[in-house]
Parts: structure tokens; sequence; C-alpha cells
């Protein structure tokens, strides 16, 4: 077993990769009003900052920033994952007594990714990162045609120039 230990910084900035079990499955784009409901539910019930996010058919990435006094991302995730879940129809969820036994409907994959952000060029290439993977996917040919994210946000922020991974042969360093 791996000797893996989460960082819990309050105040932190965090990176998220949070994915569904069946990785074939579209639930999140299918069902992006249920996702928003639950994202806009989880908000409500435990503050935090959404400093980027990028919804795609199977996963989801996320930059959060987290309360100054919080260190508890995990119960923000949790309760994204349950109250997602809950607004799926039920045949969408596959149980089984082992899922039952840790009370999973089977959507998700047990664990998700988690970065502390730690410093500026760290957060500019997460926050590439997260816009880009919808092109690296194949999903649009230009970060501005995928329609499930805050790039859009930033470009109105003026972050982002709206033509920014626009060039087909544009690399984003390595994954992350």
């Amino acid at each position: 077993m791996s000797n893996y230990r989460r960082d819990f910084t309050k105040g932190g900035l965090y990176f998220f990769t949070i994915v569904l079990q069946d990785r074939t499955k579209s639930y999140l784009t299918d069902y992006i009003n249920e996702f928003r409901s639950a994202y806009k539910q989880t908000c409500e019930h435990y503050p935090f900052e959404t400093v980027a996010i990028c919804i795609l058919p199977d996963h989801i990435h996320l930059l959060m920033q987290l309360p100054e006094n919080d260190d508890n991302y995990a119960i923000r995730i949790a309760y994204l994952k349950t109250q997602f879940t809950r607004q799926l129809p039920k045949e969408c969820r596959q149980f089984n007594k082992n899922r039952q036994k840790y009370r999973e409907s089977g959507i998700w994959q047990r664990r998700f990714w988690e970065h502390l952000i730690r410093d500026d060029k760290d957060l500019a290439n997460h926050l590439d990162y997260i816009y880009y993977n919808p092109v690296k996917h194949g999903y649009v040919e230009t970060v501005k045609d995928w329609p499930y994210s805050s790039f859009h946000r930033d470009v109105k922020a003026e972050i982002y120039p709206e033509d920014w991974g626009g060039n087909p042969d544009l690399k984003i360093k390595g994954d992350i």
C-alpha cells in the first residue's frame, strides 16, 4: 500500500482532478444542469472561491481557494460528489454489495488528485492546463469553443485573450 499523504494548508489554493468511475460515461456534460446545481449547493454549504474550473464529460479540473482558516477540501469534494450523484437518474448508478459497504453508487472514482499551488508560476501552469484540457482531449479545436469552463469568465475579466489556446500546434508542458 502506498504511503501517500495529503497536504492540508489552511486557506490553501488547490488544484483537483475528480474523475467518474466509468470513463466511457459523459454524465458531467450530459447532466450539466444537475452538476451546476450540485456545485452551487456545495459552495453554499462549504464556501470556497472557484479560481478556475473545467467540466469535461468524465472528469473535472478545479482550482479551489479555501477560506483563510479552513483546510477541509475533502468535505467539499465529498459533498459535491454526493449532491451530483443524488440528482442523477437512478439508472446511472451502479450499485453492488461492495460499493454499498462504502456508501458508493458507482459514479465516482473513490479518490481524487489534489495539488497545493505553490507559487504564481505553478498557478499559471495549472490554469493553462485546465483551460486547454478540452482541446487536448479532442472535444474542441479551440479553448473558447468549450462551454463548460470558467475560461469565458476569465476572458471577460481580461485575464486571457479570447483566442488563447486556438493554436493547434500549442503544446502544454507535460501532464500535470
